[in-house]
């Protein structure tokens, strides 16, 4: 049988081009580190990667939205911690009004209420990333309007944020409020009028006046105890997400690194072979295209 010249030699020439197409590749792999080049090296392998990818972009996101969460609780403690202190002194000088008619002292008092006063006001109007924070999800609008006298005291306050707070995805299956409820918000409003009625009792003679007002600081401070506690629980929340989302980081990575890595040695071992077989290739390929007819003769 007759086997045209050009049959040979196309036949030649495709079997290199796939012999160098493989070299290509597992000299790709070698420097690389990875066996998955494009889509047709392994589809299946290409199809669990897509899907690990969404995930681990998904991952990144709730990680992101952790720090977050995070942040707002510990901005919201630390001003809720501030409030307790003025809390703590404003129930001593309670204390200490109503055991004594001293004018003097009564007007002492009055003036250090009157700075925990401004304090308060400041502390409930908190700003975090230029968002108020005691103001549920109304954070562009400070918290707490102050109506003041013509002296410039302030003589109340309204509380005029929203009862709603941000809602924050943890997971695909969870979120989390990391902000103060509205009863937190309201009552840091609640307390602060307390002090202006703590101030007033002072200055009109202490005694029974001052004693009828500290219930109220009371119930304040126990506001206060308790929202601290609430903000503690959702840090410890997102602290265990925060753990679960690295874990599962990492075990992503795993995974990925299992599809996609390459077997380093073996692949260093089939690139011998196929330069070996490339090498052998075109000689053998030069030594059949260098016959002619006066070959077949002799």
């Amino acid at each position: 049988m007759r086997i045209a010249t050009s049959t040979i030699s196309d036949t030649i020439v495709r079997q290199i081009q796939q012999l160098g197409t493989q070299q290509s590749k597992l000299q790709s792999a070698v420097a690389t580190g990875q066996r998955i080049t494009n889509p047709a090296d392994d589809p299946a392998a290409i199809s669990r990667l897509i899907n690990l990818e969404s995930e681990r972009r998904s991952l990144q996101q709730f990680s992101r939205n952790s720090d977050r969460a995070l942040e707002i609780s510990q901005a919201s403690f630390s001003g809720l911690q501030q409030l307790k202190k003025l809390s703590d002194r404003a129930t001593e000088i309670g204390t200490l009004g109503a055991g004594t008619a001293n004018p003097d002292a009564l007007g002492a008092f009055a003036a250090e209420v009157d700075q925990l006063l401004e304090q308060a006001v400041q502390l409930g109007n908190t700003s975090f990333r230029n968002d108020y924070i005691f103001a549920g999800t109304a954070v562009d609008t400070p918290p707490f309007a102050v109506t003041r006298d013509l002296s410039g005291k302030i003589t109340a306050v309204a509380y005029a944020g929203n009862a709603a707070q941000v809602d924050i995805a943890l997971s695909g299956s969870s979120s989390i409020r990391p902000g103060t409820p509205a009863a937190t918000n309201t009552g840091i409003g609640d307390f602060i009028n307390r002090l202006v009625a703590l101030r007033d009792a002072l200055n009109s003679g202490g005694g029974n006046a001052v004693a009828a007002v500290q219930d109220d600081l009371l119930a304040s401070e126990d506001l206060l105890v308790d929202s601290l506690a609430e903000q503690g629980a959702i840090q410890m929340r997102v602290e265990i997400a925060q753990t679960q989302q690295r874990l599962r980081g990492e075990n992503l990575e795993q995974l990925v690194s299992t599809e996609a890595d390459g077997d380093l040695a073996s692949a260093i071992v089939a690139l011998n072979q196929t330069q070996v077989a490339y090498q052998a290739a075109l000689q053998s390929s030069a030594n059949i295209m260098r016959l002619s007819l006066l070959d077949y003769i002799k």
